[in-house]
């Protein structure tokens, strides 16, 4: 093989891998789930109502200074007793709409809608 032939076909392999490594990149940020996020403070779930398209993934944080749950009325989700800082993270799959409360404070409730 010449010297010619060997330097056209290194570049043709580098130009090869650089298109693979971009189209990847730009697979992954394309594929990357949105997210939605719900803080609890004061007994509270602040922006209890939250609409969100099928594969979101909403994260409750407890922020208040007593522990909370995150439980979902038709047993679809629950999470363990979440302390101080504790975070929670359920993935919607399907359109509906999902209630939820805290187990341990019945009166506090919200609801994640999801649309297609």
């Amino acid at each position: 093989m010449t010297r010619s032939l060997k330097i056209l076909t290194f570049q043709a392999s580098a130009l090869v891998a650089a298109t693979l490594m971009m189209v990847t990149v730009a697979e992954k940020a394309k594929a990357a789930p949105p997210a939605a996020a719900v803080q609890i403070a004061n007994f509270t779930f602040k922006n209890p109502v939250v609409t969100v398209t099928p594969g979101t993934t909403v994260t409750w944080t407890n922020a208040d200074d007593i522990p909370h749950t995150v439980v979902s009325k038709d047993g679809l989700f629950r999470s363990k007793v979440l302390d101080s800082g504790d975070r929670f993270s359920f993935t919607f799959a399907k359109p509906g709409q999902f209630g939820y409360f805290c187990s341990i404070h019945p009166h506090m409730t919200g609801m994640v809608i999801v649309k297609a």
